[in-house]
């Protein structure tokens, strides 16, 4: 295919490492090395400088780099064009998301979008808010579903629904008992918190400074569901995704307490780069996911204390 050398090239230049672009491409590094080689020995010189330890682009090779990409985004906006002769959507997408939305509902928005579009190739990104952000302004995502705060001079932002986010105890900790708590009531608690970079973290930094808490101890875990099991085990206490506890206060395997003042909720947005070209695959997923029942259904929790 025309576009398979530009591709392989791309993916090298990207993770800076043949094996990694060959396990990517599910193909042998041998034929990794062979399409760099004729692209080279095609264009009359090198592209990139390569050992056992490092790789970098020559200065050809950091132009053919922009010009590559460009040619690859005509190529693939062409045969999505020509496909669309025959109503029929395709083309690939690269779709990132924080952790609560990738876990917890990016699969079922996928699912149904590949079921309705199967010939769209989906490739999809998960880790902190702050992590596909980067990736997606570096281009390397068409978009991304975040939750928290980005820099939004960096992007255009789409709101798509909002978050709550509640309290959640051990059932044998003694703030249980209470139907609703203050900030005295939380001073000196153990706190089990997000790593650095997540939209939870940031939002829980945010709540114990605004509120003058004082932490007595915290434990640091990186992911929604570590956290969930560590207040489970009686870790302590921490602020969560209502979507990442539904089952678990369900079945009452911990317990989730009201903060004295208003409801705490953040936003899911939906984030792309502002030169980033729209294909027909990012224009029918984002059409979904604004009419997608999970996003515009009104979501309530019965908390302790409502």
């Amino acid at each position: 295919m025309l576009a398979d050398p530009l591709k392989i090239f791309i993916t090298v230049v990207e993770h800076k490492n043949f094996s990694r672009a060959a396990e990517e491409l599910y193909i042998s590094q041998s034929s990794v090395s062979m399409q760099v080689r004729n692209l080279e020995n095609e264009l009359g010189t090198k592209l990139i400088n390569r050992s056992p330890k490092y790789l970098e682009l020559t200065q050809s090779g950091e132009i053919f780099y922009g010009f590559a990409k460009k040619i690859l985004l005509l190529y693939d906006k062409a045969k999505e064009e020509i496909d669309l002769l025959s109503n029929v959507v395709t083309g690939g997408l690269k779709v990132g998301a924080s952790n609560t939305i990738g876990e917890y509902i990016l699969p079922i928005i996928l699912t149904e979008f590949a079921a309705q579009f199967p010939n769209v190739g989906i490739e999809t990104s998960i880790s902190n808010t702050e992590e596909i952000s980067q990736a997606v302004r570096a281009n390397h995502l068409d978009l991304a579903l975040v939750e928290g705060e980005v820099n939004r001079s960096d992007f255009v932002i789409h709101p798509l629904m909002e978050d709550e986010i509640i309290l959640v105890v051990p059932n044998q900790h003694s703030l249980a008992r209470l139907p609703i708590v203050t900030a005295d009531d939380l001073q000196d608690q153990v706190w089990i918190f997000r790593e650095n970079g997540s939209g939870t973290r940031a939002f829980s930094d945010k709540l114990i400074k605004d509120r003058g808490i004082h932490v007595k101890k915290s434990y640091i875990l990186g992911s929604g569901q570590a956290v969930k099991q560590a207040v489970i085990a009686g870790l302590g206490i921490a602020l969560v995704s209502s979507w990442i506890v539904r089952k678990e206060l369900t079945t009452r395997e911990l317990t989730a307490i009201r903060i004295k003042g208003k409801r705490l909720t953040r936003s899911f947005l939906l984030i792309k780069t502002k030169n980033h070209e729209q294909s027909k695959a990012m224009e029918v997923f984002t059409e979904q996911l604004f009419t997608h029942e999970l996003l515009t259904a009104s979501d309530k929790l019965e908390r302790k204390g409502n």
